[in-house]
């Protein structure tokens, strides 16, 4: 790996197609987004020497925009964490806050930003990927509507909740990024004609004079005070531009990480059994029938995390306990959505710490599997009900960079790149 804070798996140089919007700036890509000729490891032993045949999407608009692509980087394993250690090739160091986590799962993309080793970046989001590590490195993260940018290209960890996003270090440049990325493709039957000719460039010039804000109660209660404090000045900034602020509480939310982590770990039990040895992944010198080959392509393929979450996902699909888990995980997911559905009817954006804590020492989180999933409450709700939010610095505390994060309604990008550019 590269860069100062190993922000990136593989250096590249992706040259651009044609001249466009992005032309002269450098990105970072994922390394779970397809680049043909250039190896897309997912973070895992797996896909160590994995190289795509055909390029994402999202790259072949990047390149035709301008765009040079300078790195793969660097990652949780399949997008399996939120601070980037669980990566095959070691954690990423935040270089806004040094000895601590950068966040994860895209941990590398919102570094490399951080750093300047790359103007802008891509990171996939399925509980709060990208938001969470640009809240914890000091940049800006969108995770836009499920549906808006393409998915074609992306290695699946969850289907039904993750989306490519922008990483810039200002709002207006996430709002450029976004342009480029976002619309129809023709090889993803997800997504939506909303993206198309949207400008939501324009949308981010900071007038917030009569839009409502809603802080929602149960998620600021449950951050750390210091988080909730820089939170508040934030809240602050945009009542005093001309925002009406009002709280809302949102009952399901008690019930949105465990409902997230059953279907979440349930679509990767699916999605990751290709991976056996003979269709991709490690694969040779292994002894006995295909059984025992497949069991030992996957016991060095992945790692511990990995491992875990395909163990608990198989558990709840499994025959007896489908309707005592997933099916209720699934109601829970319903609920979650009506309620964010009837708060926008009081307030035009929702708005709540990104994160409940401040970036970990590396290490620190490891061994304790469960607080590494519960840094996620904040974030994971709006996965599930499949709508956009953004993660905008608003100050420090003690030092470290803190995240105030906007949520809008479904395709409602325009009200949160406008409510996030008048914080900065």
């Amino acid at each position: 790996m590269s860069t100062e804070h190993n922000a990136f798996i593989t250096e590249t140089t992706i040259e651009p197609t044609s001249e466009g919007p992005l032309s002269g700036r450098t990105i970072a890509v994922k390394d779970n987004i397809s680049t043909a000729g250039v190896r897309t490891t997912c973070g895992s032993t797996m896909l160590e020497e994995y190289v795509p045949p055909y390029d994402a999407t999202v790259v072949e608009r990047l390149t035709a925009a301008g765009a040079t692509i300078v790195g793969k980087a660097n990652m949780d394993e399949f997008g399996m964490g939120g601070t980037t250690e669980t990566s095959a090739f070691g954690p990423t160091e935040n270089p806004r806050a040094p000895g601590r986590v950068a966040g994860g799962s895209s941990g590398g993309s919102a570094a490399a930003v951080a750093e300047e080793a790359a103007d802008l970046a891509l990171g996939t989001d399925t509980g709060g990927s990208i938001r969470n590590p640009a809240a914890f490195c000091g940049v800006v993260g969108l995770k836009p509507t499920y549906g808006l940018v393409s998915r074609y290209g992306l290695i699946a960890y969850a289907n039904s909740l993750e989306q490519i996003g922008p990483i810039a270090p200002t709002v207006e440049e996430t709002a450029t990024l976004l342009d480029v990325i976002a619309g129809p493709d023709e090889n993803d039957a997800t997504t939506h004609q909303n993206g198309a000719d949207a400008n939501y460039a324009a949308a981010a010039d900071g007038n917030v004079d009569g839009m409502t804000i809603g802080v929602l109660k149960n998620l600021r209660a449950g951050a750390d005070e210091r988080v909730a404090a820089a939170f508040d000045d934030g809240v602050a900034e945009l009542e005093a531009r001309g925002a009406t602020v009002v709280e809302i509480e949102l009952d399901s939310i008690e019930h949105a990480l465990a409902a997230y982590y059953v279907i979440a770990m349930s679509e990767a039990s699916s999605n990751l059994a290709r991976f056996d040895g003979v269709r991709y992944g490690v694969s040779g010198g292994y002894e006995g029938d295909w059984n025992e080959s497949f069991a030992q392509a996957r016991e060095s393929g992945f790692g511990e995390e990995v491992k875990r979450r395909i163990l608990l996902g198989t558990y709840a699909l499994s025959a007896g306990y489908h309707d005592k888990y997933y099916k209720k995980a699934q109601d829970a997911r319903a609920w979650v959505k009506q309620e964010f559905d009837d708060a926008f009817e009081n307030a035009d954006v929702l708005a709540s710490p990104t994160m409940p804590v401040l970036p970990p020492e590396i290490g620190e989180s490891l061994d304790d599997p469960l607080q590494l999933y519960q840094i996620d409450a904040n974030t994971v709700p709006v996965n599930l009900a499949n709508l956009p939010a953004i993660s905008v610095p608003v100050g420090r505390a003690d030092g470290f960079p803190v995240g105030f994060q906007l949520i809008g309604p479904a395709f409602g990008e325009h009200r949160i790149l406008r409510a996030g550019s008048a914080l900065q």
